[in-house]
């Protein structure tokens, strides 16, 4: 069968095309094949990289009496590889080199904290020893303890309810506050109440909100509330400072104190025991519930937030100061929880004093009794500021 010119000439293109690809494919091979083997040489020739246990290195090593308190250079010279040493001396808390300054970064060249041993843990590193702290005492204890002085008071009121109502008033008010007094008061208590409700949701609130919220929810609210911890911290400070010096001078014992104490003020009775314008109740509260514990909640707060000048914040004093404003604001809580019992729903009459700053004679009669026996007598002012056009004075009568 004849073929056409033009399938002939097809043909002949076809198998050029063909004999030239299969040209450069030889090359191309012949081009790869020297280049694997060059690179396939030196992995031939490499011996490869064995795995060997530094105990085996050399065994006797172990044996010198020295050896568990070789350096790490020392070490290397008998078992290379082995840096027990150094970790050793890492987990112990010796401070390595580090070339950021001291005074910027004074623990920089120290990675785990010196072995202590806090009340209530064991012999361990700092930081593991203050969370021991924290989570096995503190935490459990003092969530324990609020809830106790909550049940206390809710026990107190549903058997004897509020004090005091056993005197008709008598029209003749006497000036229990100043508006200084009360600004100062009342400045204070916003202020710790502000931290107080912080400070619970941060340390117990994984227990109890937590679950309900989510975390999402939860640790924005705890980072709102951090925020407003360390921010209220200063106003706390400043105003408990005024408390302190505006009513230091009424909260001296004197020998009515004692006789207070000797009869638990009254509590087991129907008749309060005299006192003058604070009772020994209220002097130590005063003392011990706001005055020294504050002292140190402020100290070791200013000390965590690092306002205090000229101070190297460390990691174990800051443990410390933590364990000590926890304590201590735990105490407050407690015993302030009393007193915002007694100064509401616990004593009738107690909230409106501090509210407007006068009380009824017969009130002052009830509870205070020798307080207003020092005003019949002239010894303190009825009225110890300007007069106050919303609730005007009336001179007590003359016992």
């Amino acid at each position: 069968m004849s073929q056409t010119p033009f399938a002939m000439w097809r043909g002949w293109a076809l198998a050029l095309t063909l004999a030239g690809s299969l040209g450069v494919a030889q090359a191309q091979a012949a081009q790869v094949e020297p280049a694997a083997a060059g690179a396939a040489a030196p992995a031939a020739a490499a011996p490869g990289v064995k795995s060997a246990n530094i105990f085996e290195i050399a065994p006797d090593a172990s044996t010198d009496p020295n050896y568990g308190s070789q350096t790490n250079a020392q070490r290397k010279q008998v078992q290379p590889g082995n840096n027990a040493p150094m970790w050793r001396d890492v987990g112990k808390g010796v401070t390595g080199f580090s070339s950021l300054p001291v005074t910027q970064a004074p623990e920089a060249g120290n990675l785990i904290q010196p072995f202590v041993q806090y009340p209530g843990s064991r012999l361990t590193n700092a930081g593991e020893a203050w969370r021991q702290v924290r989570n096995q005492w503190l935490i459990p204890y003092g969530g324990a303890l609020l809830f106790i002085v909550l049940l206390a008071m809710a026990i107190f009121y549903m058997t004897k309810g509020p004090l005091g109502g056993h005197l008709p008033d008598t029209g003749r008010k006497v000036e229990r506050f100043t508006p200084m007094e009360r600004a100062a008061h009342w400045t204070n208590a916003g202020a710790f109440i502000a931290l107080a409700i912080s400070g619970i949701v941060m340390a117990f609130g994984k227990f109890f909100i937590l679950p309900v919220i989510g975390s999402t929810l939860f640790g924005w609210l705890t980072f709102a509330l951090k925020n407003l911890h360390n921010f209220v911290g200063p106003l706390f400070a400043v105003s408990l400072l005024i408390v302190i010096v505006t009513f230091i001078k009424d909260n001296i014992a004197n020998a009515a104190d004692f006789v207070w104490l000797s009869k638990l003020g009254g509590m087991l009775g129907d008749k309060e025991v005299p006192s003058h314008r604070f009772n020994a109740g209220e002097k130590g509260l005063f003392w011990w519930g706001i005055t020294i514990p504050g002292i140190v909640v402020v100290g070791s707060g200013l000390f965590l937030d690092k306002l205090l000048p000229g101070m190297q914040y460390l990691r174990g004093d800051m443990q410390i100061a933590h364990m000590l404003h926890l304590v201590c604001a735990l105490v407050m809580m407690a015993l302030l929880m009393g007193h915002i019992y007694m100064g509401t729903i616990g004593t009738k009459g107690a909230y409106s004093a501090m509210k407007t700053g006068y009380v009824d004679e017969a009130w002052a009669q009830e509870h205070h009794e020798l307080w207003l026996a020092d005003i019949k007598a002239g010894k303190i002012p009825a009225q110890r500021s300007k007069t106050d056009p919303a609730a005007p004075l009336q001179t007590p009568a003359q016992a």
